[in-house]
């Protein structure tokens, strides 16, 4: 076994210098300039200029491999050379930056593998499910097990091999020329609105992709991951996830559990991205390089009242199911992540559920937290109020079936100031003939809220924003980033609070969401696909003047920098033609349901 991977190595480093284009090294530093002084971890350190960024970091710092660095706070990937004085200190999988590294690089790995295994496949990493990402896959001639097992066996050779990463800048004519010639056409005419002269390019080996930010620089370093088949495509599960805040391990196992949940995620959104995909394709608007040259051909105004359709149709249909079963329903759930809109689905769905003459009733989960003494705590040692244990459970079910019952009851009440719990201090309730109960919060898919109580009069409902637009077949902008970015922008315009505070507090929001509402995705009764294609064009509007405010000295300024990055290659939407009903303006302001 280990003679046919010393073998392999030396076969896939040769091709790797033989199939390169031919180089365009990264351009030198100041002339003349023989050291440079870098600072790190309060000291400083006079090192020959050009000296790999790797090369002056620690290998790992905690047991956690260092994936790239930063220089002047930037992230930068560690085969950059150093050309001037700066500050320098490494990122590693341990921080949720630098898992994300890792996962861009295993995804740019298969990319390498396909091309080397079946250079007729065409792969697209496509959106994200938890812990996996759905892999689109064009042109294979064998069945899908066959495939995964080709391409599992060509990514362990390339982590045997351990090829180093390739970083060349290119000129934008080479660039496009390649990525044509690759059949990359989206990432091609996504650099006709680039204004620089020049694009890097990454690679290990065969396969060159625009730099969406710094990738590990080593293929040794890309061992975590599993291939999966499903459906018509594949699923490429992450062994490195956004580490919980305070923990210090980022590594899960590959095992069954993981396989399972990263599998029913998927497949509990993948109706509705399909139904999203075939929309855009029919709209002729399938990448950001499309949606661009829908803004500056002036046709933007027609695409954003045709996204604006398409879902107020998708919520009258969600509508439609429920009063199908009206009788027979008695509770809707909904649940989603932080700034998935679903205070605007939940408005929507409302009216659309009055056209059907069904009338909601709303019942807030806040109001049945339980007294603070007995609240359970968090590892941070504040109250946990996200646990389900928070909730008076016992309380909650029986008011609960007391209503589908055909009783009237005194709501609970929860007063956040004094932490006491009021069991029927709320406003009184019924619910019968056409009326239905809506429940929102973050416990609504799992079964265990509500216990008992007979499933057949539960409809449960999942929303988040799935579908991203892609910017080449190996980078899109991640859904939760564009949760992030309408959490910066609703929290500066409505919380006075500044990205910088926004940001430090997202991981442990992700971590609340991974605990609580994730794991039972599966169990939603529909999917709402709350994206919208023309959406960050318009976000770029607000976040780009309060990303520019973070400090870079501030620890949240890594991942402010990169979401610039990425807003930059969308061109800008003014939000004119946003209409006041949509889920955008639950974040940008100037809603109908504001007020």
């Amino acid at each position: 076994m280990r003679d046919r991977v010393g073998r392999g190595r030396a076969r896939l480093v040769a091709n790797a210098v033989n199939d390169r284009p031919r180089e365009r090294p990264l351009a030198p530093g100041p002339a003349g300039r023989t050291h440079v002084t870098v600072r790190r971890d309060g000291g400083a350190h006079t090192v020959h200029a050009g000296t790999p960024l790797g090369e002056l970091l620690p290998r790992e710092v905690d047991g956690e491999p260092t994936v790239a660095g930063l220089i002047d706070h930037r992230p930068t990937s560690l085969v950059t050379p150093v050309w001037s004085d700066a500050e320098i200190a490494p990122i590693t999988t341990g921080h949720w930056e630098g898992a994300r590294i890792h996962r861009h690089s295993v995804a740019l790995l298969l990319h390498e593998a396909a091309a080397r295994a079946r250079p007729g496949l065409h792969l697209t990493i496509e959106h994200s499910h938890g812990y996996a990402h759905a892999v689109g896959v064009a042109g294979a001639t064998e069945p899908l097990d066959l495939l995964v097992t080709a391409l599992t066996n060509a990514m362990v050779e390339l982590v045997d091999a351990d090829l180093p990463l390739v970083e060349q800048w290119w000129s934008v004519e080479d660039a496009r020329d390649h990525l044509r010639n690759a059949g990359w056409h989206d990432a091609a005419a996504l650099l006709q609105t680039r204004r620089h002269a020049a694009v890097a390019m990454v690679s290990y080996g065969r396969v060159f992709a625009p730099r969406f930010g710094p990738l590990a620089p080593r293929t040794g370093m890309l061992g975590d991951f599993c291939l999966l088949p499903d459906h018509d495509g594949l699923l490429l599960v992450q062994g490195v996830i956004d580490p919980a805040p305070g923990r210090g391990d980022a590594t899960v196992e590959l095992g069954a559990q993981v396989q399972a949940v990263a599998t029913a995620e998927a497949r509990a959104g993948a109706h509705g991205l399909r139904d999203h995909l075939r929309w855009l394709e029919a709209l002729g608007t399938t990448s950001v390089a499309a949606l661009n040259r829908a803004c500056i051909g002036g046709g933007v105004s027609q695409l954003i009242r045709v996204a604006e359709g398409y879902q107020e149709k998708r919520i009258g249909q969600i509508a439609d199911a429920i009063a199908a079963r009206r009788g027979e329903l008695g509770v809707v759930c909904i649940a989603g992540p932080s700034s998935s809109g679903k205070t605007t689905f939940i408005e929507r769905l409302r009216v659309q559920l009055q056209v059907n003459g069904v009338v909601p009733k709303g019942l807030s989960l806040d109001d049945y937290y339980a007294d603070r003494a007995a609240m359970p705590r968090g590892p941070d040692g504040d109250y946990d109020f996200e646990a389900l244990e928070s909730l008076r459970l016992e309380l909650l079910r029986e008011h609960v079936r007391a209503l589908l019952d055909g009783d009237t009851i005194h709501t609970a009440r929860y007063d956040f100031h004094t932490g006491a719990s009021d069991p029927s201090g709320g406003p009184e309730l019924h619910v019968g003939g056409r009326e239905v109960l809506l429940v929102e919060g973050i416990h609504g898919l799992n079964p265990a809220l509500l216990g008992n109580i007979d499933e057949h009069r539960i409809y449960r409902i999942f929303v988040c924003p799935l579908g991203q637009l892609p910017f080449d077949p190996l980078t899109r902008m991640h859904a939760s980033d564009l949760r992030l970015l309408r959490r910066i922008i609703r929290d500066r315009h409505g919380r006075s609070t500044d990205a910088a505070a926004t940001i430090a507090r997202w991981p442990s929001v992700r971590d609340g969401e991974r605990r609580h509402i994730f794991p039972h995705q599966g169990r939603a009764h529909t999917v709402f696909d709350s994206s919208l294609i023309y959406e960050p064009a318009v976000l770029r509007v607000y976040a780009e003047r309060y990303l520019l405010e973070v400090p870079p000295a501030h620890p949240s300024y890594p991942t402010a920098y990169r979401l610039l990055e990425l807003l930059d290659q969308f061109v800008t939407i003014y939000p004119d033609h946003v209409p006041r009903n949509s889920i955008l303006r639950e974040f940008i302001g100037g809603g109908g349901f504001d007020g």
